[in-house]
C-alpha cells in the first residue's frame, strides 16, 4: 500500500512537470509574444549579422526575448540568421515569427530621379538598401565596368533610368548595378534603338541631349518642341547654346562653389570647358542631370518644326517663347530679360 501511495505521488508529480514543460513549451512557441500596438514592425538583419544583432532589434518588440531565446536556439536559428527586410505581425508566436525571419525576406520599393551626379544617386541608393554610398560609388565608377558596357565616367550616370523598382534591402553594391545594367537594356527596346538610329545618335548622347532638354523644361507637353530646337541647331552645325550646360560648367569651378546662377550672363558663356555649348558645337561628353523618361523620349519623339531659338515665358512661368529667326527670338529674349530685373534678378 505504502509502495503504490509513492509510484502516485511518483506519477503525479510527473503529470504536473509534463503539465508545466507542455505549457512552457506552448508558450513559448505558439502563445502570442509581441509587444507593440501597431498592425506589424519591420527588422532589418544585415548581411554576416550574428545572433545577438537579431536579438537586440526584437528585445524591444516581444514580451519575453527569454522564451525566443530558447525557441530559437531549439530551432537552430542561432546559426541559421538570413539577411533582410522581415515583417513582424502584432500577436505573432515566437515559432511564428522565426519562420517569418528565416524564410520570408520582403522586397523594398527603390526610387530615385532627378539626381544630378552619380554620387548623389550613390547617396539616394545608399538611403534604401543595405549597400553604402561608398561601396556603391566605386561600383558605379569602375572603369573597367564602363568600358566592357559602352559607357564612361561622364555618361556613367545614364544607365540608371529613374523610375520605380523592387529589390531586396540586402542587395548589394554590385547587384544593384548588375540589376540596373539589364533595367538599361531593357528600356532600350527595338523601338527605341530604332528611333536612335534614324536620327544618328548613341544611346548615350541620346540620354545626353535629354539631360539637356529635362533641365531646359519640367514641361512634358514642350519637351519634343524643346528637342527640336536642338535638333535643327545641330542639322545647320549650330552651337547647341544651352544655358544649363554652361551653369554645369559653371558649378565645377571654385568661384560659383554654393552659388545660385539665376541668369546666364556673356561671362558666364566665356568659361573653358567642354559643356559650355556656346564655345563648342555638338552635344557635351556627358550628362549634366538625370533626365526622367518622358525626356529621354522626347528626344527621340523629337518635334519637327522650323524654331531655332526659345526663350523662357515671363507671363507663363515653367514655359517658354519660340522663335524661327534671330529678330524675333531678340524681342523675346528683351521681354524676359525685362522681367527678371524687374524681379531683382541680375545674376
Amino acid at each position: 500500500m505504502y509502495i503504490k501511495k509513492i509510484l502516485l505521488a511518483i506519477v503525479l508529480i510527473g503529470l504536473v512537470i509534463a503539465a508545466f514543460f507542455a505549457n512552457y513549451i506552448y508558450s513559448a512557441m505558439f502563445k502570442s509574444n509581441t509587444a507593440f500596438n501597431n498592425e506589424k514592425a519591420y527588422i532589418y538583419i544585415s548581411s554576416n549579422a550574428k545572433y545577438n544583432e537579431v536579438r537586440e532589434q526584437l528585445a524591444p518588440l516581444l514580451q519575453d526575448i527569454d522564451k525566443f531565446d530558447a525557441l530559437a536556439k531549439q530551432k537552430k536559428y542561432v546559426s541559421n540568421i538570413r539577411a533582410g527586410r522581415f515583417v513582424i505581425y502584432k500577436d505573432m508566436s515566437n515559432n511564428d515569427i522565426i519562420n517569418s525571419i528565416r524564410s520570408n525576406n520582403i522586397p523594398i520599393k527603390i526610387v530615385f530621379n532627378n539626381q544630378e551626379t552619380i554620387e548623389k544617386l550613390a547617396g539616394r541608393i545608399a538611403y534604401q538598401i543595405e549597400a553604402d554610398s561608398l561601396s556603391l560609388l566605386a561600383i558605379m565608377n569602375d572603369v573597367d565596368f564602363l568600358n566592357n558596357n559602352n559607357f564612361k565616367l561622364e555618361t556613367a550616370l545614364g544607365m540608371y533610368i529613374p523610375n520605380s523598382y523592387e529589390f531586396f534591402w540586402n542587395t548589394s553594391a554590385e547587384e544593384f548595378r548588375g540589376r540596373m545594367l539589364k533595367e538599361y537594356h531593357k528600356f532600350w527596346n527595338p523601338s527605341r534603338v530604332e528611333k536612335a538610329k534614324a536620327i544618328n545618335l548613341s544611346e548615350s548622347e541620346i540620354i545626353t541631349l535629354a539631360s539637356i532638354v529635362y533641365e531646359e523644361s519640367k514641361e512634358i507637353s514642350e519637351q519634343p518642341r524643346i528637342a527640336g530646337v536642338y535638333f535643327n541647331r545641330i542639322r545647320i552645325g549650330m552651337p547647341l547654346q544651352a544655358d544649363p550646360t554652361i551653369r554645369f560648367a559653371a558649378y565645377k569651378l571654385p568661384k560659383y562653389k554654393d552659388k545660385v546662377i539665376k541668369r546666364v550672363l556673356n561671362v558666364h558663356k566665356e568659361i573653358e570647358s567642354p559643356y559650355n555649348t556656346y564655345l563648342n558645337r555638338g552635344i557635351p561628353p556627358g550628362l549634366i542631370a538625370m533626365p526622367d523618361i518622358a525626356a529621354i523620349d522626347a528626344v527621340l519623339n523629337y518635334e519637327k518644326h522650323s524654331y531655332l531659338y526659345f526663350v523662357a515665358d515671363a507671363k507663363r512661368i515653367g514655359f517658354h517663347r519660340f522663335a524661327k529667326n534671330l529678330t524675333q527670338h531678340n524681342v523675346n529674349a528683351r521681354t524676359y530679360h525685362n522681367y527678371l530685373s524687374s524681379q531683382g534678378i541680375y545674376n
